[in-house]
């Protein structure tokens, strides 16, 4: 059997391995550290979780250990699909590089540009970044690519997969023509397969096991789910996650639960916390600080389940995930094998769970003839069985039906009142029929010095006072045709509450 000490690493290498624990290479290390040491490139092809990591840092130290970066101008570069994956790939070289004096820099989005410049400038032997940071850095002036003698492409299908290309493509353009590369994957579909021959020469293919094939110490499932209404699936689905979880018992003792939406992300880890579970979501659009707190304490154990889009997913090494969940069937099939690969890693027993609804049966066949094989059918926790339709669950109190109270305005009833008088019949004679009532008596006594006909300023007010005379919008609304309301109590002049004022005549009226 192969050992770390046969692979012709640096002795200070080899040294830093046994600390670590490891004493024998995975398949991938050992077939992909002899051509890497001798400046091939290679095309690294296994499950994930088989140590590719480890792959291509072991011979980089390596090969790495001998010169010195300058300013600007790093002499090996690793591009990486996620922030995570950058920062565990930087973690690796941390523990590998540890008796040999390598400088590194971490070049990801959601930290300050300031450290990674001052970093930068004092030259570093190992640049690891993301396709859209380097970029930045680059067209800012503060990097160089002319010296980078080593190039790795992380989960390289995915990198040259989901929008990565044009930014590849660009990167590959400004790194010398003589460089190594070396690119590694879990997965490499044939499309994926002929792009990378643009960018590898002759490369040594390393593919220890059928492309996109599951680990054997994971065992797998789905639950069929149909909810009893479309307008409840998403409460059900939660509620069947949540069964499914509590099935498990102690063997679940902690889980990272995919889903494919960042905003279900959110919704399922808010729904196991206010159950009481001890939950966290993680996913692109949260600040990279949060995220790592998050990744921290899942790995420290201080968090027992990770609700994660896929941006975890990828190459994330957290050895003892004992489950995986995935919430929602995944829309690319090569994504289910890296999402059950976060379990069952290092020859540890694992477990993968997944919800399927109806509209998500295509992508659950994609799955399965990806992986060439049937997932096996689960019984459902809540008592179902194995994808039978639920029950038509019963309207609780509070849901059923309620006869709409009818809308009514107190300001508008006058004027229905109104409309009823207009109308054909005898309700619509009643106004005309009904007897012209006069003022009250003492409101006809006129003073002595009074002319009989009414000033035009108080005949003004008095057909205001009345409702008529009004122009303009609604100016008799609510009120019959002597502008009465509803053609009863008609008032005349304004009653015991004659201003003063007004009974004077025009002489005795103050002057202005």
């Amino acid at each position: 059997m192969t050992k770390f000490s046969d692979l012709n690493l640096n002795p200070k290498v080899l040294k830093a391995i046994l600390e670590a624990g490891y004493e024998t290479p995975t398949p991938i290390q050992a077939g992909a550290i002899p051509p890497a040491l001798e400046g091939r490139d290679v095309l690294g092809i296994a499950q994930t979780g088989t140590g590719k990591t480890a792959s291509f840092t072991l011979p980089m130290i390596t090969a790495l250990a001998r010169g010195r970066a300058r300013a600007r101008m790093p002499r090996s570069l690793v591009l990486c699909p996620t922030r995570e994956l950058a920062a565990q790939v930087a973690e690796n070289f941390d523990t590998y590089s540890k008796h040999v004096k390598l400088t590194k820099a971490l070049l990801i989005g959601g930290v300050s540009f300031k450290e990674q410049d001052a970093a930068i400038d004092k030259g570093v032997d190992v640049l690891i970044a993301t396709p859209g940071r380097l970029l930045d850095h680059f067209e800012r002036g503060k990097l160089i690519l002319n010296d980078v003698k080593v190039m790795v492409v992380d989960e390289a299908d995915r990198m040259l997969d989901m929008g990565f290309i044009p930014d590849i493509e660009r990167i590959f353009g400004l790194v010398p023509f003589t460089r190594q590369t070396l690119f590694f994957s879990a997965t490499m579909a044939p499309e994926i397969e002929r792009i990378t021959n643009t960018f590898l020469s002759n490369p040594a293919r390393i593919e220890v096991a059928r492309q996109a094939t599951t680990s054997e110490n994971i065992t797998q499932g789905v639950l069929m789910f149909k909810a009893s209404r479309k307008d409840r699936e998403a409460t059900e689905k939660r509620k069947v996650l949540r069964a499914l979880i509590d099935a498990e018992g102690d063997k679940c003792t902690n889980a990272i639960i995919f889903c494919n939406r960042k905003l279900d992300v959110d919704t399922v880890a808010k729904s196991l916390k206010k159950y009481g579970y001890d939950a966290a979501p993680i996913h692109g659009d949260l600040d990279q600080s949060q995220r790592t707190r998050t990744l921290d304490g899942f790995r420290a154990g201080d968090l027992r389940f990770l609700v994660a889009s896929d941006v975890a997913a990828r190459g994330l090494d957290v050895p003892a995930v004992s489950h995986v969940f995935n919430f929602d069937v995944p829309s690319h099939a090569e994504d289910y094998v890296h999402r059950i690969g976060r379990t069952g890693r290092a020859g540890r027993d694992g477990k993968a769970i997944m919800i399927c609804v109806p509209r998500d049966e295509k992508n659950l066949e994609d799955v399965e003839r990806l992986v060439q094989k049937e997932i096996p059918r689960l019984d459902d926790p809540l008592g179902g069985k194995k994808g039978e339709e639920r029950p038509q669950a019963q309207p609780e109190a509070s849901e059923e039906p309620r006869e709409k109270p009818k809308r009514t305005r107190s300001r508008r009833k006058p004027k229905d009142e109104a409309a009823e008088v207009k109308t054909d019949g005898p309700a619509a004679e009643t106004p005309k029929e009904a007897p012209e009532k006069t003022a009250p008596e003492e409101n006809t006594a006129k003073p002595a010095e009074q002319s009989e006909t009414p000033a035009p300023a108080a005949r003004e007010r008095d057909d205001r006072s009345s409702g008529r005379g009004r122009s303009g919008r609604g100016g008799n609304r609510g009120r019959g045709d002597n502008g009465n309301q509803g053609g009863n109590n008609r008032v005349v002049g304004l009653g015991d509450h004659t201003p003063t004022f007004i009974e004077l005549s025009f002489d005795e009226r103050p002057k202005d």
